[in-house]
Order: C-alpha cells, then sequence, then structure tokens
C-alpha cells in the first residue's frame, strides 16, 4: 500500500504516554508505576454537521482544531490521574469511573477553553508590547514586524522553558516517539522499536509546525488592517484568529503534501526546526509504549472497517 493509500493517523503525547487517533477510535497508551502498559480507548464519534463542516477549507481546520482541544484533554486528564498511581490501587478506582464518566464533558469543555485562552494571550500581549515601541517605530508596517517579533519570541521562549522541567522533558520524548511511530508506519518499515528509532522524531503534519505557521500567517494578515488605535487593533486581532487559524491549517496540509517534491519541500522546514524544542530523542521504553498505542488503535480501526463492510454486504 503506497503511502497515498495509507490512512492518516495523527497522535498526541500525554502524561507517560501517548494517543493515537484514526478513523474510527482514539487509544492511549501509557507506562504505569509498575512498568506495565495501560490502555484508554474513546471511539470517535462523529456528528453529521461536524462532518460537513470538515469537508471545507478554511472552515474544517478550526473544527479539526476544536476537536482535537476537547478530545486531547480527555485523554491527557486520563494519563495525569493514572501514570503515577499504584496498579494495586486499581479496585478502589473502578468504583469511581462511572462518577469520572460523567465529567468528562467537563473536561472536554475545559481543553477547549485552555485552547482558546491561550491563543487570546499569545495574541494580544505581543499587540500591547509592540504598543510600547510605537514612538520608535510609528508605521502600520513596522508595528506589525515588532508585534510578530515579540510574538516568536515569547513562543520559543515559553516552549524552551518549560522544556527545562523534568515532567514536560518527557512529554516531549513521548512527543519524538509519536513522531518516530507514525514516520515509520508511513515508510512501510515494520513497527519495531530499532526501526522506529531509526526514523526522525519531525513530521511536516505536526501541531507545532501548525502553531508556527500561526505567527507567519498573522503577520501576513495583520498587514492589511490598521494598527491605529489600540482598540481598533485589540479587536480587528481577536475577530481575525478564526481566520489565521483556518489558514494556517490549510498551509500545514499543503506542505504535507509537498514534503517529497525537491525544492517545493523547504516550504515546511520552518515548523521542523521548532519540532527540535517540542519534541526530544526517547529513550526504548518510551517508543514501545508508542508502538504498543499505534498497533492497537490499527487493531480495533481494523476490527470496525470489517464490522461496516460485513453490514455493507449484508
Amino acid at each position: 500500500m503506497s503511502n497515498l493509500e495509507k490512512p492518516v493517523y495523527g497522535g498526541q503525547a500525554v502524561v507517560e504516554g501517548v494517543m493515537f487517533g484514526g478513523k474510527h477510535h482514539y487509544v492511549t497508551a501509557i507506562r504505569r508505576k509498575d512498568h506495565s502498559v495501560e490502555y484508554f480507548h474513546l471511539p470517535r464519534k462523529s456528528k453529521p454537521s461536524l462532518t460537513m463542516l470538515k469537508k471545507i477549507p478554511f472552515i474544517r481546520g478550526i473544527i479539526a482544531i476544536i476537536e482535537a482541544s476537547a478530545n486531547g484533554s480527555k485523554h491527557l486528564n486520563f494519563s495525569t490521574e493514572r501514570f503515577d498511581l499504584d496498579p494495586k490501587e486499581d479496585d478502589t478506582l473502578k468504583k469511581q469511573e462511572v462518577s469520572k464518566l460523567t465529567m468528562y464533558l467537563g473536561v472536554a469543555v475545559i481543553g477547549v477553553i485552555s485552547f482558546l485562552f491561550g491563543k487570546f494571550a499569545f495574541t494580544l500581549i505581543p499587540v500591547f508590547l509592540a504598543e510600547l515601541t510605537k514612538p520608535i517605530f510609528p508605521s502600520d508596517f513596522a508595528q506589525v514586524m515588532v508585534e510578530s517579533t515579540f510574538k516568536l519570541i515569547l513562543l520559543l521562549s515559553y516552549i524552551y522553558f518549560v522544556s527545562l522541567t523534568p515532567l514536560i522533558k518527557r512529554v516531549f520524548q513521548y512527543h519524538g516517539a509519536e513522531h518516530k511511530v507514525i514516520n515509520t508506519y508511513e515508510s512501510g518499515a515494520e513497527l519495531t522499536v530499532a526501526n522506529v528509532q531509526a526514523h526522525s522524531r519531525l513530521h511536516y503534519r505536526c501541531g507545532s509546525s501548525f502553531i508556527l505557521f500561526t505567527v507567519i500567517v498573522g503577520m501576513f494578515i495583520y498587514l492589511l488592517v490598521p494598527t491605529s488605535p489600540l482598540w481598533l487593533r485589540i479587536v480587528d486581532r481577536l475577530l481575525l484568529i478564526p481566520v489565521v487559524l483556518g489558514i494556517a491549517f490549510e498551509i500545514l496540509q499543503f506542505t504535507n503534501k509537498l514534503r517529497d517534491i525537491p525544492i517545493l519541500k523547504y516550504l515546511g522546514i520552518p515548523g521542523l526546526w521548532l519540532q527540535l524544542l517540542t519534541t526530544k530523542e526517547p529513550n526504548d521504553e518510551q517508543v514501545e509504549v508508542a508502538i504498543l498505542s499505534f498497533k492497537e488503535l490499527l487493531r480495533r480501526e481494523e476490527e470496525t472497517s470489517r464490522i461496516i463492510k460485513t453490514e455493507e454486504i449484508v
């Protein structure tokens, strides 16, 4: 099966594990305190209205981001609750599962709100910082350049300093493991620890690349609107967030399609550079967890596909 025929899978690093998502399922595998591996599974539910919206260019990116934020928060919540608990406590915890399930909607909403809050912060803080430089850089063009520079510095500084903490460093290692598994799968190689470790920890379709593209796309879009007065500048930035996200998502998809074409593949290089910060080289145990997560997803996806085909025949 060629890369064009293969299903597209995505993933996300969580605490001590990796989540992978397919057409029908999401699966997370984490390493527990006793070094055993535990799985968490959620079916991928699609509403007809959202399915239709996800086919519309520029709109589909916003829907995908909201879905990813909501779903990712559920898997992250699972990993943070389970990874450092003694498995001997599982019997007690199972009694609480029903009540926890009722919390998942709340967790999803919190995930989306957290994403939006972060986006607002990284959008507006550079605006206020750039406004302080207006006596030196008064023109609209200069202000947009200064604002974009502050945004990039803020982004890189934030990622760098959080990556210094032991917990986030390990999450970034699992992020690297996730990319290595996807790269290995897309290359057609067998999913073994040795094969996966031989592949790159960088991937064109990564969300880290998307974040950088939002900075670049925003810079060009902001050149089309005035930077004065300040209140209008703030309103413009907030109203343009969906536009920036939608265009950045399309560029991310476009650069992924061009990654095997000479010269054009370099369009995605800036995003790969950012991944040098957001991913770290994983150890063999972390790669093993990522492989187990992906294989469990493939198993569930194939099982569901067989059921669907059988129902179609009947």
